[in-house]
């Protein structure tokens, strides 16, 4: 009975495939009872036109009324503000959009922890219990609320008048003394813009850190891994799907990044070069969020394949000693023909094995995965070479690469 306990049903966990990393918390039925949003994230157009007519319109209506959105007076009127609008017309508008990609995808992913069997009956309460503590501090109200506090308190208090500025004359305001003497419209970029952004972005981070939460609650079970699995990863390797569900996500914040260098490049003449270790440290952060929540199922892989590959070579060495004694020793009956005996196809079978235990990697992902996070989140500044190096002369060195 004690090692029948221990053979998954493959039955569907108590909310396993219901879970949702985004469909909860108070932001979300704030906008169910506005009519921003159906139960599943649906209406997502609506909410692209509130978010545009909160952040990004007043900002123009107001620069147009100071005579701030365009015109040579301002060395950064408001049309020209390429950081501004990569915020609010591209990556806002990305950040919500990946709500609704992520909750079509990630169901599924919870799922499979279940649906393949890694999972025993006797950890399933445990199993649940990560499912339930996820869904708990996803609705919770108390995060949000101090999510919020952290923007205004820290980022309007203090990061927008000393920061946001950066040295001339611009639509939001000048500086003077080092801080930031605001227009109209850089007032409301700094109350309600900025602050919306930041929060939906700060958003996103605590669900990557839920994320996290529930991995490490589920590799605190035995899981029920196979060493022989054909992804390498002992039945984790649909966990490597990670990088293409929070793309858009990754995209957004690359974006962000694009737009900010862009100014500085344009209004203030820095180089790109001068970005290098930001963009390094920044692609380091974002492989550690993403990828580095995974490794807590390193132990168990580890132990995984040591296991396997001990197993499987004390049974390699058993058969291929009595293949040895059977064709090679004289064991084999004088009637019994070496030509298409399955004992060949067998001992062939046995290798491919051994060398896929052998091949098992140890964290459920690999290089490539590593590298779909790296181009998402890097993409949007590759325009931005074009600053350093003439299209005529890029295009020249890729025609010579190609012929």
């Amino acid at each position: 009975m004690d090692k029948m306990s221990h053979v998954p049903s493959n039955a569907p966990s108590i909310g396993a495939e219901s879970f949702s990393l985004v469909v909860g918390g108070p932001l979300f039925q704030l906008w169910r009872r506005t009519g921003l949003s159906g139960d599943g994230l649906e209406l997502l157009y609506r909410r692209l036109f509130f978010f545009f007519i909160l952040t990004w319109v007043p900002l123009l209506a107001f620069s147009l009324a100071d005579g701030r959105a365009w015109g040579p007076s301002l060395r950064l009127p408001f049309l020209r503000d390429i950081e501004m609008h990569a915020r609010l017309l591209l990556s806002l508008p990305l950040m919500l959009y990946a709500e609704l990609l992520v909750e079509q995808r990630m169901r599924p992913l919870v799922g499979q922890f279940v649906t393949c069997g890694l999972i025993p009956d006797s950890a399933r309460p445990v199993f649940d219990a990560a499912l339930s503590a996820a869904r708990d501090m996803r609705n919770s109200l108390a995060p949000e609320l101090a999510l919020l506090a952290c923007v205004y308190v820290v980022g309007v208090a203090f990061i927008w008048p000393n920061q946001v500025g950066f040295g001339i004359e611009s639509w939001y305001g000048v500086t003077v003394n080092e801080r930031l003497v605001p227009t109209h419209a850089g007032w409301w970029m700094g109350c309600v813009s900025l602050p919306v952004f930041q929060f939906l972005l700060l958003r996103w981070y605590f669900r990557l850190f839920i994320w996290a939460r529930f991995l490490w609650g589920v590799s605190r079970i035995h899981l029920l891994l196979n060493p022989m699995h054909p992804d390498r990863c002992g039945g984790l390797g649909f966990l490597a799907s990670l990088s293409k569900v929070f793309a858009p996500v990754l995209f957004a914040q690359g974006l962000l990044w694009a737009g900010l260098i862009a100014n500085r490049i344009f209004f203030l003449g820095v180089s790109l070069v001068t970005f290098k270790m930001e963009l390094i440290s920044f692609v380091v952060g974002v492989l550690a969020t993403i990828l580095g929540p995974l490794l807590v199922f390193l132990p168990q892989l580890s132990t995984t394949k040591r296991r396997g590959l001990l197993e499987y070579g004390v049974l390699a060495a058993r058969y291929t000693r009595e293949f040895e004694l059977k064709w090679l020793r004289g064991g084999a009956p004088l009637q019994e023909s070496f030509l298409g005996s399955p004992d060949i196809q067998s001992l062939a079978d046995l290798g491919n094995s051994y060398t896929v235990i052998k091949e098992m990697r140890l964290v459920p992902f690999n290089a490539n995965t590593a590298l779909e996070v790296v181009l998402a989140t890097l993409f949007p500044v590759v325009p931005l070479t074009l600053t350093m190096i003439p299209l005529e002369e890029l295009l020249g060195r890729l025609l010579k690469l190609l012929f």
